[in-house]
């Protein structure tokens, strides 16, 4: 299996509670496929550098798991069409 970090900015304009329901689908997206996550982590909310998509701040979320390159094309997938998520990045790690 491989490892990856996964970083993802939820929009700001929702509650926290829709931001908490993002997150939970998003790692049950990686878990349905057989991804396992070492590590989630919150890191609030921020001030974006510049605007994306009219948004000024976003919940900065990241996962470390482990998995195969499936798990990630479906949550890259589902990421890109998800308009809560106004940004995400996948990094493989070295072994």
């Amino acid at each position: 299996m491989n490892k990856y970090e996964i970083m993802f900015i939820v929009r700001a304009d929702i509650t926290e509670d829709e931001v908490k329901n993002t997150v939970k689908s998003f790692e049950d997206v990686l878990t349905s496929e057989g991804a396992k996550i070492v590590n989630s982590k919150d890191l609030g909310q921020k001030k974006l550098a510049y605007e994306i998509k009219k948004q000024q701040r976003g919940y900065y979320h990241v996962l470390n798991v482990e998995c195969e390159s499936k798990a990630v094309k479906e949550f890259d997938r589902k990421a890109r069409i998800d308009e809560k998520i106004i940004r995400h990045l996948i990094v493989k790690e070295d072994e």
